[in-house]
Formats: C-alpha cells, structure tokens, sequence
C-alpha cells in the first residue's frame, strides 16, 4: 500500500469518528442532566479531529506550481 493510499484510508477513518463524535454529542447535549464537562472534552476531541482531517486532506492535495 502507498502512501495516499495509507492517508486516504485514515481520513475516512477520521471523519468517520469525527461523524460519530458529533451524533454522541447531540444526543449528550439533549440528555438530562447535561454532563457539561464531558461534553466539553467532545468537542475537542472533535475539534482535534477536524484539525487530522483537514491536515490529511491538504497533504493530498498535489502542489500547485504558481
């Protein structure tokens, strides 16, 4: 396997988890009580996620020579 082959599969991976992230922090955010603090870490843990996947993303992408 090569190496856009590897960051391909691991961005699919990512926004998998990111999209998994988000609907475990929607139904936590409608569930009473609301546990603030874990819901807090969600979301940076979402956040982070986002950061890999447009990390990722922007390494797949061929450069461009101006």
């Amino acid at each position: 396997m090569d190496d856009e082959e590897e960051l391909r599969e691991k961005l699919a991976i990512l926004k998998r988890e990111h999209k998994d992230l988000d609907d475990i922090i929607d139904k936590l955010s409608n569930a009473q009580p609301v546990d603030f603090l874990q819901l807090q870490r969600l979301k940076k843990r979402k956040l982070m996620l986002k950061d890999m996947i447009n990390k990722i993303q922007s390494d797949l992408l061929p450069d461009i020579i101006a």
